[in-house]
């Protein structure tokens, strides 16, 4: 229990210095758009493009397979840990926008973008850098506009691109 302590502890010092950073309203802006981008409708914009230019290909089975593991892995852990989200856990403290749900451990947008990056990148290698890169600015934006801590966005990562390598390993 200690070491949880001590980890939520540095957390929360991660998380309010950066939301009283100075450029934070600037950060939040943007942070609003990015966070949209992994909301799902471009995941299924992808899918259904996949489907129509190459029907169930190992691309598109790769996703598939790994949506069907990560999501329900991310609803286990978000509703076995009951980490509460920052604006519960921190007096005085409210979030830009209200997120979809209770619980902030995972962060489920962090997860699902570090998994599309991973995959999309491994069939199309020249995005690897920009894919990676907006997944990181994902998990960033969820921080800024106050949904999540780091560790939330780190275990994220983690889910993510365990998820896309387990699936990767199935069809390729």
């Amino acid at each position: 229990m200690k070491l949880l302590y001590s980890i939520h502890k540095c957390d929360v010092f991660m998380f309010t210095w950066l939301v009283n950073a100075k450029m934070h309203n600037t950060m939040a802006k943007l942070s609003r758009f990015l966070s949209k981008t992994a909301d799902g409708q471009l995941y299924v914009l992808i899918i259904a493009i996949l489907y129509l230019a190459e029907g169930l290909s190992p691309f598109l089975k790769t996703i598939l397979l790994a949506f069907l593991i990560e999501r329900p892995v991310y609803f286990v852990l978000k509703n076995g840990f009951k980490r509460n989200r920052p604006e519960a856990a921190l007096k005085n403290f409210r979030s830009i926008i209200t997120p979809s749900d209770q619980f902030s451990f995972p962060s489920g947008h962090t997860s699902a973008a570090f998994m599309m990056a991973t995959i999309i990148s491994n069939f199309i290698p020249v995005l690897l850098i920009p894919l990676y890169g907006w997944a990181v600015l994902i998990g960033f934006s969820r921080v800024v506009l106050g949904v999540h801590f780091p560790t939330d966005t780190i275990m994220g990562i983690i889910l993510g691109i365990s998820t896309a390598a387990f699936s990767l390993g199935q069809f390729i």
